[in-house]
């Protein structure tokens, strides 16, 4: 009985401290998103991408990509802001464990455990920069397509980071239908190469 009060009592104190820690990375990430206007243009292009795919017309369906050029270059000039903006953040701010679940506090006992996000925000940054200059000379409906990628790690990068990687796993596929491995064999492959020694713990 005592056994099982103990790991009750483990438990909620460990409910408690990720509930705070996850608080603070919240917070954190909000007061740097506070000027910008990332998430209307990100439903902005979700959208357009989507009216476009439906449309049957070969010649609407690109006027249709076309009108969003200015779009998702504000959207790749915000995440550029945002990354520029966390790196004034101190290293232990931005530690975020590789684990799936959420360890509170890892950067001060298992700093091997953690990575940074600073360093994932630049690897955004620099990919969507790479998709949206085409540099690849895609078409434009596959340029579309891993542009809709990158956003869509982006988003699991910020989910990771403000809660947990489980967590991120779940909105991802619960939001987009689509897993985390597919999103990132759907980017770009600079932003795939970095992201992955990022992973590794590697500097990208």
């Amino acid at each position: 009985m005592d056994f099982v009060l103990s790991l009750l009592m483990a438990a909620v104190v460990w409910r408690v401290l990720c509930l705070r820690y996850q608080k603070g990375h919240i917070a954190l990430l909000a007061s740097h998103l506070s000027s910008l206007q990332l998430e209307r243009y990100m439903e902005a292009l979700t959208d357009g991408y989507t009216r476009a795919i439906a449309e049957e017309n070969e010649s609407r369906q690109q006027q249709i990509f076309e009108t969003l050029d200015q779009t998702e270059r504000a959207l790749a000039s915000q995440v550029q802001r945002l990354a520029t903006s966390m790196q004034k953040e101190e290293p232990a701010a931005t530690a975020m464990c590789a684990l799936a679940f959420c360890l509170p506090y890892a950067e001060r006992f298992m700093p091997s455990l953690t990575r940074d996000f600073r360093e994932l925000l630049r690897i955004h940054a620099a990919g969507l920069r790479h998709v949206v200059d085409n540099m690849e000379n895609w078409s434009i409906k596959d340029r579309a397509f891993h542009l809709s990628a990158e956003l869509f790690l982006f988003q699991h990068s910020c989910h990771w980071y403000c809660k947990s990687r489980s967590v991120a796993d779940a909105r991802l596929m619960l939001r987009h239908k689509v897993d985390h491995r597919k999103v990132l064999e759907s980017v770009s492959e600079p932003t795939r190469s970095a992201y992955l020694q990022w992973m590794r713990g590697a500097r990208a």
